[in-house]
């Protein structure tokens, strides 16, 4: 396999490394964490920066190649993340893109690439835990609209989301993978209390969502009615595939960082240390090199991320922790103090192995769907 850029994937790179070498030092600074309504609209504001440029829908519509180029390049230069749009940018547009009608196309996917609607994910539920597919949010037809009770938790950027995609149960009488519905609600409709949630980092970036008979459309249901599971499994393959590239670039230079600081502090002359580092240095790159071949992968079946994405997202969960351990010892002390640098990253880091799709359900996916085991009893 060859995972040298292309004559087109090296001018692109060029291209976009000289307009971010432009424009980031004009861009204003980012909000406190806590301005939700600031990151919003800062957070937005970059990605209209994006669309005025031309770089807009590299997530969509560039290939895989690209979309992987853009994604090292932005993080390598320090550039904006996509901070509130990552429901809509990663996983909904996506979605919306390869399982929608023209007229949703025409409707969801131009306001999410210009920087004018903000999406959120409602599929956790209180009672469902690892098991998506158990999820009891009830929707039923009434006339040209789904009434739809229940609620959700875990709900990213619900707080200043103008959509949902939402998973509800249209067929509580279906096996259970079977009577699941995709439809994008609108979070303006009556009947949606939205309650943020404060993480360990003490950041407010999830919610729980409660639904009381709200109304949704049948024209914003996406799929047939009872097939949004498979629906469902575009949307994470996404989600697993290509959605932490960038992530994996931060590492790397947190990974080399941590080296300085090493050097700096003393802490470099401890052998146990420097082994620890260079074998997450090998994990790291490890992994950026399974995130080419997924992409290879995705290239040859038509730019969807296949089940790879639940081996790198399996391990990527763990070497990230693993990474902000390391950081902990390296700071001794000063790890307990908020104002140092990654004490907030190792905090947001113990979540990894289960946002996403838990470890355990990764396992299952990695061992059923790729090396053909047979299903747990």
């Amino acid at each position: 396999m060859d995972l040298a850029d292309s004559p087109e994937d090296a001018e692109f790179r060029a291209r976009l490394r000289e307009w971010l070498g432009k424009v980031l030092p004009t861009l204003p600074p980012k909000p406190s964490p806590d301005d939700w309504p600031g990151r919003r609209a800062h957070d937005l504001g970059w990605q209209r920066t994006l669309y005025d440029a031309g770089y807009a829908d590299v997530h969509w519509q560039a290939s895989p190649g690209t979309r992987l180029i853009f994604l090292e390049e932005t993080e390598k230069a320090g550039a904006p993340y996509v901070g509130a749009g990552f429901v809509g940018l990663l996983h909904a547009g996506p979605t919306i893109a390869a399982e929608g009608t023209a007229a949703q196309r025409a409707r969801w996917l131009p306001p999410i690439l210009r920087g004018e609607e903000v999406w959120c994910q409602g599929f956790s539920e209180p009672d469902a835990g690892s098991d998506l597919a158990a999820l009891r949010t009830r929707a039923w037809r009434d006339g040209d609209d789904y009434v739809v009770s229940g609620s959700k938790i875990w709900t990213s950027h619900a707080e200043v989301a103008d959509w949902c995609e939402l998973l509800v149960r249209t067929d509580p009488g279906a096996p259970k993978h079977k009577g699941i519905t995709w439809l994008a609600m609108p979070m303006d409709a009556p009947g949606i209390t939205v309650r943020p949630l404060r993480t360990l980092a003490g950041s407010a970036e999830f919610a729980e969502v409660f639904l009381d008979e709200v109304r949704v459309p049948v024209g914003h249901r996406v799929g047939e009615e009872n097939d949004g599971w498979r629906v469902t499994m575009v949307t994470l393959s996404f989600e697993r595939g290509t959605a932490f590239v960038g992530e994996v670039v931060a590492c790397r230079r947190v990974l080399g960082e941590l080296a300085v600081e090493a050097r700096r502090n003393g802490r470099w002359d401890d052998p146990a240390l420097r082994r620890r580092l260079g074998a997450l240095n090998a994990e790291f790159r490890a992994l950026w090199r399974l995130t080419q071949w997924n992409v290879s992968e995705a290239e040859a079946q038509g730019g969807l991320p296949g089940v790879g994405g639940s081996v790198f997202k399996l391990r990527y969960s763990q070497a990230r922790q693993e990474l902000y351990d390391a950081a902990a010892d390296l700071l001794g002390d000063e790890s307990l103090d908020l104002d140092r640098p990654w004490v907030h990253d190792r905090l947001s880091s113990l979540s990894y192995t289960i946002a996403a799709g838990t470890s355990q359900i990764q396992r299952n996916i990695v061992a059923e769907r790729i090396l053909g085991l047979p299903k747990g009893r």
